[in-house]
């Protein structure tokens, strides 16, 4: 078993006839893309999560996404990796929804059995994965982060939000070991700078304010 999908061309463009198959209700294509998928998918949610039944079932409710939102893939450049990045965002937002009911339901029995129950809005607390999910994809980050080369940005969700080795992201993104770590270099170097000239951007606008 594949622990990763090395991310070529000929497997990226199976991957969209795959999923253009599924979004018209082929259960065999669903099958299929499960098939090649599920190994490298379970192994990467297994080093997140430390229970198995928390992993299987993150894993049954990523592929129901995908049998529902296949339609929403509309295929990656040859160079970012393939469905492998989009499905990844899936199974690790189901795992950030699963962990945090876990949390729930386990803070609401610890209350229950000293006696004070306290009914917590779903509205808890963001986990920590879920802020840097949150961050690289809304405000002053999110914004540098999508003015930088595509490739550059795949690294950093590969190695920052997936928490992937560069050994682990140079197989996902079907690139050597060495472009990862320069391009993570460089990805860090070319956010900075973004960063830099929206906050500058901001205080000129802002002191042009101030002459009005």
């Amino acid at each position: 078993m594949r622990l990763f999908r090395p991310a070529r061309a000929d497997r990226d463009d199976d991957d969209t006839a795959l999923l253009r198959a599924v979004a018209r209700g082929d259960q065999a294509a669903l099958a299929a893309y499960y098939d090649r998928h599920a190994g490298w998918l379970h192994a990467r949610l297994t080093r997140r999560c430390a229970d198995p039944e928390t992993v299987r079932e993150v894993l049954q409710d990523t592929f129901v996404t995908v049998w529902r939102s296949a339609a929403s893939y509309r295929g990656a450049p040859r160079r970012d990796g393939g469905s492998g990045g989009w499905l990844w965002v899936i199974a690790a937002r189901r795992l950030v929804d699963a962990q945090r009911a876990y949390a729930r339901a386990e803070r609401a029995e610890q209350a229950e059995r000293a006696g004070h129950v306290r009914h917590e809005p779903p509205g808890a607390e963001p986990s920590a994965e879920e802020r840097v999910l949150s961050r690289l994809e809304y405000g002053e980050v999110g914004t540098a982060l999508h003015r930088i080369a595509p490739e550059l940005r795949e690294v950093l969700r590969a190695t920052v939000v997936d928490g992937l080795t560069t050994r682990e992201a140079a197989r996902l993104l079907g690139i050597p070991e060495g472009t990862v770590k320069t391009r993570a270099m460089r990805a860090r170097r070319e956010l900075r700078a973004e960063i830099d000239r929206l906050r500058s951007s901001h205080v000129s606008m802002g002191s042009m304010g101030g002459l009005a």
